[in-house]
């Protein structure tokens, strides 16, 4: 397969950095501004939702996890609605209800939001992948989570009937080794989460997550077999968690070098544009989130009767 033309490319690191400038700002605001929901930084791990949503197409799903707000971004939701979600205002996503929290949705989008809890995402997007086969509407369903979740319950029962049925479904694992706090060989035996995928008979494949090509060709593949009615497959994106697992963490458990190896996903991508393009879309990212942030920042909070809104999703 050729890799992604200008176009796409350009499209993808405007993505990247806009996500980027909301990760800058958000960790001002927890800083700096009275905010009362939990901010889990997603600086440093972008390349991998980035890349996996520019292979998927417009209509597909995706059920991501609560870190950063790339997968959201990269499928094409706005700054403004995930900035007016964590400030808790009437114009974020879910119209101030996600109160701090991403639970930012838009179905229109195929932006399925988030689970209850970590791990949960994954009998909804086996849910959605069973009904894109039984329609047969060629939709792909991704299922996003951490590498801590991979150990629920859940990760296994669905992979063995979507293996078993060939569901249109991926799964897209986030391995930062850590499990908020734990490094993952303290808990699992192998420290490849892909390994997994051996035991349902489904394709497991590593993937470098810094380099958003690297995941945008592992998705694509992914994607194309689903579509051809071979299956699930489980993708593995080896990123780095820059941060702590919230806004504050004062990360004891890690090592005082732990970024000593780091590579930026946003200087990878930059150094595959032409030109001055990189400087040039930055500029317009960082531009576009300021704007977002002043314009969420001004809007009203919801009324609490907001709460008994949306409740069921009407067909």
């Amino acid at each position: 397969m050729s890799g992604p033309d200008p176009a796409l490319l350009e499209s993808m690191f405007h993505k990247l950095a806009v996500s980027r400038a909301v990760e800058t700002l958000m960790l001002r605001h927890t800083r700096e501004e009275r905010f009362s929901g939990w901010w889990h930084p997603g600086e440093g791990q972008e390349a991998a939702p980035i890349g996996a949503t520019a292979a998927l197409e417009a209509d597909d799903y995706v059920w991501y996890q609560g870190r950063g707000c790339a997968w959201a971004i990269g499928k094409g939701m706005d700054p403004l609605p995930i900035l007016g979600d964590l400030l808790g205002k009437t114009n974020g996503a879910t119209g101030g209800k996600g109160g701090g929290v991403p639970h930012w949705a838009d179905y229109s989008l195929g932006i399925m939001g988030e689970g209850a809890t970590l791990g949960s995402v994954y009998p909804l997007a086996a849910g959605s992948a069973l009904a894109s086969k039984i329609r047969k509407d060629g939709r792909v369903s991704l299922a996003n989570f951490g590498d801590g979740t991979a150990s629920r319950g859940t990760f296994h029962e669905t992979m063995m009937h979507a293996a078993a049925w060939k569901l249109p479904l991926i799964y897209f694992c986030e391995n930062n080794g850590l499990l908020v706090g734990t490094r993952t060989e303290q808990v699992s035996a192998s420290a490849d989460i892909a390994n997994l995928a051996k035991g349902y008979g489904i394709p497991g494949v590593i993937v470098d997550g810094q380099d958003a090509v690297a995941v945008w060709e592992a998705t694509r593949e992914a994607a194309a077999r689903a579509r051809a009615g071979k299956g699930p497959t489980l993708i593995e994106a080896k990123v780095t968690r820059k941060h702590g697992h919230y806004a504050g963490d004062p990360q004891h458990y890690r090592d005082p070098d732990y970024l000593r190896d780091y590579r930026d996903p946003l200087d990878l991508l930059a150094a595959r544009l032409a030109g001055n393009a990189a400087a040039r879309i930055v500029e317009q990212a960082d531009a576009e989130v300021a704007a977002a942030y002043e314009a969420a920042r001004a809007a009203p909070e919801p009324d609490v009767s907001v709460i008994e809104r949306d409740l069921y999703h009407v067909v």
